[in-house]
């Protein structure tokens, strides 16, 4: 694994890195150790202002931490202000809310007293990807330092500038070294990290592979997971969907990001009444998708984050035409400098056709006519994933009760609005296991004990 900002938009090499010695990284985890002995017994108030510090700095310097992602992995400028804003945002939710969430639960036993307590497990070891190189750091870093853990971090090889900008903003928030530690290391760093008897957690957001290889690793060393993987979510559109307002959230769900998103639309489904409209509306609002630098406001289409995520993305494609999918539009690399991909949109993906059971993880539609309701969500959920989805009809009712029979982690009625710290985030199934965010995120690495008092004789 190589460290190199290499800006998707040109091609061109922006900084290298090394990786850590195994000295360096020796001290790493020696001082995430020994920061931890004393972090754990700080008070709620003073973690919480040092996370405030942080949240306070990066809303504060948004342009800055925007323009180093869109270097970095070429996220369109409006796209990465949104997104270090919303990191923000996630700091300041954890700073407020983890005492509360982590408060005493008082128990009620037949005799004597009882309650349950939450203490922080240790270092934790976090390993992110690319595609929200401040998000997925701020979702950790929040509520397992709130927590009282300390946090060392394995960032994707793409993102160097983005991680150690993470790293400096909460140093100069005023977190001692040793709370939130950048790593700069190897696949086979990383496995000598998990199997490291200080390392008390592990934390991934990743492919399905890589999951099941860490998962694997931190299994052998009987240490807790949590595993945010792959999705291939259903956009479901029912026969009354008004489709007005669905098109606009379509374009959105499948290519914000450039749809390099996990929980982004990639399956969309449509009632065979409506199929034809949707598609073809559809279908000319993705051509009207302008491409261009991602540092221009007006660029409407930015590249993939890297020469190799356009490669695969091409080769999925080609497999899925290959295999009897239609190519209604797209399917090919732009002709420009940069890792560009025309938007795409495969039609007749059959089971027993790679794509009926990949991820797509770019600008590429994949479009499937059912006969009926039933027949939207039995398809639905005929995927090795589960992490979230869709359903758009003027019934709410009708809604609630389509996303209540799809198997997934989240689903969304009329939406997909997942911006909100206080929503738990996670999948079932590929998708993996555990959530970040809202109360649930951080509970996921704390020991909860019970206490039980009271005065009453043995058994006889």
């Amino acid at each position: 694994m190589t460290y190199q900002s290499i800006n998707p938009n040109t091609g061109k090499l922006l900084k290298s890195y090394e990786h850590l010695t195994s000295v360096q990284l020796e001290k790493s985890l020696s001082a995430a150790q020994g920061c931890f002995e004393k972090w754990k017994h700080k008070s709620y108030a003073e973690r919480a202002a040092i996370i405030n510090k942080a949240a306070s700095l990066m809303a504060a310097h948004v342009d800055e931490f925007a323009k180093l992602a869109t270097q970095d992995m070429g996220k369109r400028i409006d796209e990465a202000r949104g997104e270090v804003k919303f990191s923000a945002d996630i700091l300041a939710y954890y700073a407020k809310h983890g005492e509360a969430f982590l408060a005493p639960v008082k128990l009620h036993p037949k005799h004597g007293d009882a309650h349950m307590e939450s203490s922080p497990f240790g270092v934790l070891f976090c390993v992110e990807p690319w595609n929200f190189p401040y998000y997925q750091l701020a979702r950790v870093a929040g509520p397992h330092l709130m927590a009282g853990n300390t946090v060392v971090v394995k960032h994707a090889g793409c993102v160097p500038q983005c991680a150690i900008a993470f790293e400096k903003l909460l140093l100069d928030a005023g977190a001692p070294v040793g709370a939130y530690t950048n790593l700069l290391i190897s696949h086979e760093q990383s496995d000598q990290v998990i199997d490291d008897p200080r390392i008390k957690g592990v934390a991934l957001t990743g492919s399905v592979a890589a999951g099941r290889s860490i998962a694997a690793r931190a299994g052998k060393n009987l240490k807790k997971t949590s595993m945010e993987l792959g999705g291939s979510d259903a956009f479901i559109v029912l026969d009354d969907a008004d489709l007005e307002k669905v098109i606009p959230w379509a374009v959105w769900g499948r290519m914000y990001n450039a749809g390099q998103t996990c929980c982004a639309a990639k399956r969309f489904i449509a009632v065979e009444s409506i199929a034809d409209k949707f598609l073809a509306k559809f279908k000319t609002a993705l051509e009207a998708l302008r491409p261009g630098d991602p540092m221009d406001e007006k660029t409407t289409h930015g590249p993939l984050s890297t020469e190799d995520a356009l490669v695969q993305l091409l080769k999925q494609v080609d497999a899925a035409v290959k295999g009897g999918a239609k190519l209604l539009m797209g399917g090919k690399r732009i002709e420009r400098p940069g890792s560009f991909m025309q938007t795409t949109i495969l039609t007749d993906i059959r089971p027993g056709n790679p794509a009926f059971r990949d991820e797509f993880f770019g600008p590429v539609v994949s479009f499937y006519r059912v006969k009926d309701e039933a027949a939207a969500i039995a398809l639905a959920n005929d995927s090795d994933f589960g992490l979230g989805g869709s359903v758009w009809t003027q019934d709410e009712a009708r809604g609630k009760r389509v996303a209540s029979a799809v198997d997934t982690g989240m689903m969304f009625v009329n939406n997909i609005d997942w911006s909100d710290a206080e929503l738990p985030f996670g999948g079932i199934k590929n998708s993996g296991y555990g959530r970040e965010l809202g109360n649930m995120g951080i509970q996921e690495f704390v020991n909860k004990k019970l206490v039980r008092t009271g005065h009453f004789p043995a058994p006889v």
